[in-house]
């Protein structure tokens, strides 16, 4: 394992309330550099408000989180994360490598790429297309070439599945696995079962 060996995300007895309805209380978990975290649950359970709470779009109602033994606010934790939900976050209006450019752009870059991120998701030849002419799927493999081009220790996946074919599914566990491979964090929801070779699984049942 190399790259971000130290790095690690706690939280610490977190609650969660919507509409006057606890969603989750006390809860308390911690990922390690080459882990995976799970989260899994019924609809409505709570699992896209917990991945709010981590992106920094809400505040928990109880309970904390720190980056590293930091508190966020002590922390490069956000500029150590990258969040696919699930909208795609891409423009329709520029084509695939303009979409990657403006990423790019305001990222950090990482081991790949324009050019070889998207040879790896497959979108090779679709470079100069506009995105609102992209099939779901292909969208969607945009979508996660992002993170091959920026260099963030902690992925954030809402569903990273969704629209995807068993091969595009098989490729993204690969990079998934290389990402823990290099020391790299993924925090994600999936009604899917995961195959991800070598790779440290935490699941996190929300009721």
């Amino acid at each position: 394992m190399s790259g971000y060996v130290n790095y690690s995300l706690q939280a610490n007895s977190l609650s969660c309330i919507r509409d006057d309805r606890v969603l989750f209380e006390d809860l308390s978990f911690t990922v390690n550099a080459g882990q995976v975290l799970l989260l899994e649950g019924k609809n409505g359970s709570g699992k896209t408000s917990l991945l709010r709470i981590l992106c920094g779009f809400r505040e928990p109602d109880a309970g904390d989180l720190s980056w590293c033994s930091d508190a966020l606010s002590d922390s490069s934790y956000y500029s150590d994360l990258a969040y696919v939900g699930h909208l795609e976050g891409v423009k329709k209006e520029l084509t695939v490598y303009e979409n990657l450019k403006v990423a790019l752009a305001l990222g950090q870059a990482g081991n790949y790429s324009i050019t070889e991120a998207l040879t790896r998701v497959n979108l090779e030849d679709f470079d100069d297309m506009l995105v609102g002419a992209l099939s779901a799927g292909q969208k969607r493999r945009l979508s996660l070439a992002r993170l091959l081009m920026t260099k963030n220790v902690l992925w954030i996946l809402d569903e990273p599945f969704t629209s995807l074919d068993r091969q595009g599914i098989t490729l993204i566990e690969t990079l998934m696995s290389e990402h823990c491979a290099q020391g790299g964090m993924i925090v994600l929801t999936s009604h899917q079962d995961l195959s991800l070779q070598g790779v440290n699984v935490q699941r996190v049942m929300l009721s």
